[in-house]
C-alpha cells in the first residue's frame, strides 16, 4: 500500500491561474520606462542615460519589485484569495504592492517608519493600502512578522525575496531592457551602470546579468550617509548595523539585507545626504522636472565617474535610474524649512555641482 498524500485544492489552484494571468495581463498593458539622455557637453565625449522608473503606473522603480514579489509568492502559495499581504516598506514599494493587491482584491497594510513623507502615505491609501507606523526604523521586520501572524498572513518581505523574485538571466528585467534600448546608441555596452541600494534586488540583477552576459560594463553602488551598505561592503562586515534610518527615502538601510550581494558589485561610492538634495535641485533646472532624493544620489556618484572619464581622456555611456518624481517629496526634500531643520548646508554641494556642469571636474571633499 502505498501512503499518499493529496494538498491540491481546484479553487486555490484556480485563484492563482487567474492572479498570476491579470498581473501579466497588467504588464502587458504597459509599455516599457524610456532611457533619457541627460545633457552633458558633447566635447566631453560622455554620454549619461536615465532609465525613467517613474513612468510604470505607480510612479517608480518599486513596481517592477512589487510585481516580482506578488508572482513569487503566489506561485509558491504564499498567497491565496483572501490572503492579508504586509510589507516593510518607506513609502514606493508600498505604493506598488497596494497597487498589485488592489488588482488582486487582497487586503494591504504597509509597515513604515513614521517620518515617511505624508505624499507617499496619501498614495498607499488611495491605492487601498492601510499604513501602520512605528517610531524606531529597525522595528518594521518585527513588526511585519507580528501582524502577518496576528492576521494569518503573509509578509511579503521585499529586503529577503528581491533578489530571488527577479529572474536575473532575462525574462524583462531591469538589466535586459536597458542593453535593449541602448542597442543602437553610439556606446551601446555602457562604461557604467549606477544604482543606489534598498533591498539590493536592483543592483543583484544588474550585477549578475552582466557577469551572465558577459559584457564589460561596471556596477557601480552609491549609498546614502547613513546607511550601513557601503561600511560592510569596504570592511567585509555583513554584520554591521546602525540605530539610524536612511533620511533619502527608498535607499540606505540600518542594516545589510539578505538580498544585498555585495560581490556582484564593482565599486561603492559615499553620497552625504546634503549632496543628494542639492543634485535633485540641480537636475530640476537640467531636465525641467523634478525627481527624488534616491535620484540625486544616483547622479551624484554618476557625476564623479564622468568626471574620472574625461580626466582620462576616455568616451563611453553611463547609465543610472531615475527612480521617481519629486512630486512625492514637496514637503521634504524641495521644502527650504524642512533642510534648514535637519542641518543641511546645500551650498557646498551645489558649488560642486556647478563646477562640474561648468568644466567637467567633480571636486567633492
Amino acid at each position: 500500500m502505498i501512503e499518499s498524500i493529496d494538498r491540491s485544492c481546484a479553487r486555490t489552484r484556480g485563484w492563482t491561474s487567474e492572479a498570476v494571468r491579470v498581473i501579466e495581463a497588467d504588464a502587458n498593458r504597459s509599455a516599457d520606462t524610456h532611457l533619457l539622455r541627460y545633457p552633458l557637453p558633447a566635447e566631453w565625449g560622455i554620454d549619461l542615460y536615465l532609465k525613467d522608473e517613474s513612468t510604470h503606473p505607480t510612479g517608480s522603480l518599486k513596481h517592477r519589485l512589487a510585481r516580482s514579489l506578488f508572482l513569487y509568492a503566489i506561485c509558491n502559495g504564499w498567497v491565496t484569495e483572501n490572503t492579508s499581504v504586509i510589507e516593510a516598506s518607506s513609502g514606493s514599494t508600498a505604493v506598488s504592492e497596494a497597487y498589485f493587491a488592489r488588482l488582486l482584491g487582497l487586503p494591504f497594510i504597509a509597515v513604515m517608519p513614521r517620518s515617511t513623507s505624508r505624499e507617499k502615505v496619501s498614495l498607499i491609501e488611495w491605492q487601498g493600502g492601510r499604513c501602520h507606523f512605528v517610531d524606531e526604523p529597525g522595528a518594521i521586520y518585527r513588526e511585519s512578522r507580528r501582524l502577518a501572524a496576528e492576521l494569518d498572513g503573509h509578509f511579503m518581505d521585499q529586503f529577503t525575496h528581491a533578489e530571488r523574485a527577479t529572474d536575473w538571466r532575462g525574462n524583462n528585467n531591469i538589466a535586459e531592457s536597458i542593453f535593449e534600448q541602448l542597442a543602437l546608441e553610439p556606446h551601446a555596452e555602457p562604461t557604467w551602470v549606477v544604482v543606489g541600494a534598498g533591498t539590493g534586488g536592483t543592483c543583484a540583477t544588474i550585477g549578475r546579468y552582466l557577469r551572465y552576459r558577459r559584457h564589460n560594463t561596471k556596477l557601480a553602488v552609491v549609498d546614502p550617509e547613513h546607511s550601513v551598505f557601503f561600511d560592510a561592503w569596504r570592511d567585509g562586515d555583513p554584520a554591521r548595523t546602525s540605530d539610524s534610518g536612511s533620511l533619502i527615502e527608498g535607499i540606505g538601510r540600518p542594516r545589510v539585507e539578505p538580498s544585498f550581494i555585495g560581490h556582484a558589485i564593482d565599486r561603492m561610492i559615499k553620497v552625504p545626504d546634503a549632496a543628494s538634495i542639492a543634485t535633485i535641485r540641480c537636475v530640476e533646472q537640467v531636465l525641467g522636472r523634478r525627481v527624488g532624493g534616491s535620484t540625486g544620489t544616483n547622479l551624484w556618484g554618476v557625476f564623479a565617474l564622468v568626471s574620472e572619464l574625461v580626466e582620462q581622456g576616455r568616451t563611453g555611456s553611463i547609465v543610472t535610474l531615475l527612480c521617481d518624481g519629486g512630486e512625492r517629496y514637496t514637503h521634504t526634500y524641495y521644502d527650504d524649512e524642512w533642510v534648514a531643520e535637519r542641518g543641511l548646508d546645500l551650498s557646498p554641494p551645489r558649488a560642486v555641482l556647478d563646477h562640474f556642469h561648468a568644466t567637467g571636474e567633480f571636486r567633492a571633499n
